[in-house]
């Protein structure tokens, strides 16, 4: 019997999905996750036109989908447990790339906010979801696939960022540019169909199937405040500085094609950086990283603020590559302080609403304070004040399973 049982185990294993396969397609998903937000920066100056909107109102765009990120990641373990995983991400996919085609077509200033929306939500609802997936399928290697997971996202938002503006420029106008985006969906879908099928194969209470338990948000945390507080910062940098980079450039001068070129040199630092940390923190305890990378970024846009023309394509991408290394160490945290996929989750959940919430505040202070000021001085120094509060932050971030006390 125990022969039997053997032989069915081995089969179950061979119809996982293997590492290197499960890597592709979280690569593919990724990749999806934000052409969406980072083409409209290179298109603002023409839909701001074409709709005749302020700064501000154009840094809805952005501002949106950063809302409802952290909106819907708190509800999104809930939706997973009672739809399953896999299904959950499908639609959420497929409600992107359709409110991404969707999007240019639009005629009106309120159809351009909804698609919007729609936009938001499917990065939303599948970004959530796959933070649980590495912890569940690939607990040891946490910190290598969450590198490579958002490496693989600044590999999209670069593509976009270096691409749109040509498109645009082609003679496609911004409909075109934004539009377009929309394609890599379907490879995303495609992948996650892979990994559902296994799923559903090698464990059919897993993934497609709903789950029984819930595991409460660590609101009670000091710890979770501080880790979402801390991705927060990151992410009010990096929307701020995603939406509003090229038409800083074109401000000071620059052509549409250079700045979308800095924009570009921006994310693709920022994807270069995401998988350093998996590769030089061998501990838990990431603190030592988190303040060699905040403090980049701390230095690169005081740089920036006080000397905009110096050598944007080497200034711009190193405040990338702190904020890149940020960014992959705020969604490996989440992971380092749970013991289980569902506590992942939770966690995720609680960082991802709280750090998105405020995230979304990036592109319209960066807006606003233009608007106000009529220029782009003072926002960049009140980015540089929340770098200095994001290395602020660092020395309270040991993860709670360092703790010799630990609590679940």
């Amino acid at each position: 019997m125990s022969s039997i049982q053997a032989v069915a185990t081995s089969s179950e294993r061979n119809r996982s999905l293997s590492f290197s396969a499960a890597l592709v397609c979280i690569v593919l998903v990724a990749i999806d996750l934000r052409p969406g937000i980072v083409s409209i920066g290179p298109l603002l100056p023409q839909i701001r036109e074409e709709f005749s909107i302020s700064n501000t109102q154009a840094a809805l765009l952005t501002a949106i989908p950063n809302f409802l990120m952290g909106l819907l990641a708190l509800a999104t373990p809930g939706l997973a447990r009672r739809y399953g995983r896999d299904r959950v991400i499908l639609m959420s996919l497929a409600v992107l790339s359709v409110a991404t085609a969707a999007r240019a077509f639009v005629e009106s200033t309120g159809l351009l906010l909804v698609t919007t929306a729609g936009v938001g939500v499917g990065i939303a609802i599948a970004g959530a979801l796959i933070a649980g997936f590495i912890k569940a399928k690939f607990p040891k290697h946490v910190a290598l696939l969450m590198g490579i997971y958002a490496m693989s996202i600044g590999l999209g938002s670069t593509i976009a960022a270096a691409a749109t503006g040509m498109i645009a420029a082609s003679g496609s106008g911004w409909r075109w540019g934004s539009g377009v985006w929309a394609l890599p969906g379907l490879m995303a879908i495609a992948a996650w169909l892979v990994v559902a099928r296994s799923e559903r194969q090698s464990d059919p209470a897993n993934g497609l199937y709903p789950a029984e338990k819930r595991y409460p948000l660590p609101i009670n945390s000091r710890t979770a405040w501080l880790v979402a507080f801390y991705f927060a910062s990151n992410n009010i940098l990096f929307f701020g500085l995603l939406s509003w980079i090229a038409p800083i450039y074109r401000g000071y001068g620059m052509s549409k094609t250079t700045a979308g070129l800095i924009l570009a040199s921006f994310t693709a630092a920022f994807m270069v950086a995401n998988p350093l940390p998996g590769l030089v923190s061998r501990s838990e305890d990431r603190r030592i990283t988190m303040g060699v990378f905040a403090s980049i970024t701390l230095l690169g846009i005081v740089a920036v603020a006080v000397a905009p023309h110096f050598m944007p394509f080497v200034i711009v991408p190193i405040i990338a590559c702190g904020i890149g290394g940020s960014f992959t160490l705020g969604m490996t945290l989440p992971l380092d302080n749970a013991s289980t996929p569902d506590g992942a989750n939770a966690w995720n959940a609680f960082v991802m609403t709280v750090g998105y919430f405020l995230g979304a505040a990036g592109p319209l202070a960066v807006g606003a304070l233009r608007d106000f000021t009529g220029g782009f001085e003072a926002p960049m120094w009140a980015l540089a004040v929340v770098a200095l509060l994001m290395l602020g932050i660092t020395p309270f971030l040991k993860p709670r399973n360092c703790w010799a006390n630990k609590r679940e």
